[in-house]
């Protein structure tokens, strides 16, 4: 099935355009992100845990393993990257489990913009979203028309999504407006050539846009709440941890209090923000704890690949393996499931 995310109702909207005075300059800007509530970082890291410790068993362990497989955003992200590779990736994609077609498929296959034709042929009509790093990722040191033509070509290329990095640099120097306005004008590049924002339409004339923050780079979780309801006021679609290229990347805590945000906003406009951790998960386990996450703080209506995703690639083999020992009884191990 096509992953869609729905237009804005008028209440939405009306909320939305209620809070333009928060946007409509710096200063204010500023006032607004610094008068959001200090994170209680330990009771953060507490609920974090104590969520992760839940367990699930059998029926609901099985329905965990493909609900998880289902929101993956299967990735190659190389400098080595070729056609053959991101072909390879895409038929793992359509076929996670060769030996068992009822394993689900994957939410999207994710490239370079070089490679998103490639892809999109690859995939063909199946569903399975193909999405596009743009903004000169990761680093996104370079300058706005040079982002704004990366999103374009990848685009027009075909991407369905595009995962777009901020300029962490412009933030933690306090420079609010000029994230938010970079968001916003990436947010106008994802338009289809002759289609309206994707806001408008809830239709497919334009990407859905994913905004990265690489928390591991801002420092504190009062600058990851900040960054999440700037990115969402600016028009995000989705927001997501990390590149899966800096040293510390998606964790519980951090995920979990960018849950809270999305939950916040939503009380607050009526609009439904999606969110993906990427980076470092790697496990059942791992899965299941955000899983139980997102649950426990959005509930079930968040629990789809529309608004969750994980950024990972070796997740999906552990997981096809723990899949293939809840039906068999046996665990299979590395061998039995294709290398990425």
């Amino acid at each position: 099935m096509p992953i869609t995310v729905p237009a804005y109702g008028k209440e939405a909207a009306g909320r939305l355009a209620s809070m333009a005075d928060m946007t409509a300059d710096d200063g204010a800007l500023r006032r607004f992100l610094h008068g959001l509530p200090g994170v209680d970082a330990v009771g953060l890291q507490a609920r974090a845990a104590t969520l992760g410790t839940r367990s699930i068993k059998t029926t609901a362990k099985a329905y965990a393993i493909d609900l998880a497989i289902s929101m993956i955003d299967l990735t190659t992200l190389e400098g080595a990257d070729t056609p053959g590779k991101v072909r390879a990736l895409c038929a793992k994609a359509l076929l996670p489990d060769p030996t068992d077609r009822t394993a689900p498929r994957v939410a999207a296959v994710c490239v370079y913009p070089d490679m998103v034709a490639t892809a999109k042929e690859a995939l063909g009509g199946s569903g399975i979203q193909v999405a596009s790093v743009a903004t000169a990722f990761p680093a996104g040191r370079v300058a706005l028309p040079v982002k704004l033509a990366d999103t374009r070509d990848a685009v027009a290329a075909g991407a369905d999504e595009i995962d777009m990095v901020i300029d962490r640099g412009a933030f933690l120097s306090g420079r609010y407006m000029a994230v938010f306005e970079e968001i916003k004008a990436v947010k106008e590049a994802c338009v289809r050539a002759g289609g309206t924002s994707q806001s408008e339409t809830g239709g497919g004339s334009a990407a859905h846009l994913k905004v990265i923050f690489e928390t591991g780079e801002l420092q504190t979780y009062d600058n990851v709440r900040r960054a999440s309801w700037l990115a969402m006021l600016a028009g995000a679609d989705f927001i997501k941890t990390s590149t899966g290229k800096v040293a510390v990347n998606a964790t519980p805590p951090v995920t979990l209090l960018m849950l809270e945000a999305v939950r916040d906003f939503h009380e607050t406009t009526g609009v439904q923000v999606g969110v993906k951790p990427a980076g470092g998960i790697r496990t059942t386990k791992d899965a299941v704890k955000y899983l139980v996450m997102v649950n426990e703080t959005l509930g079930e209506r968040w629990l789809t690949a529309d608004w969750f995703r994980f950024g990972a690639s070796s997740l999906l083999n552990d997981l096809l393996m723990q899949r293939q020992k809840l039906s068999t009884g046996r665990y299979s191990g590395p061998d039995y499931v294709t290398v990425d």
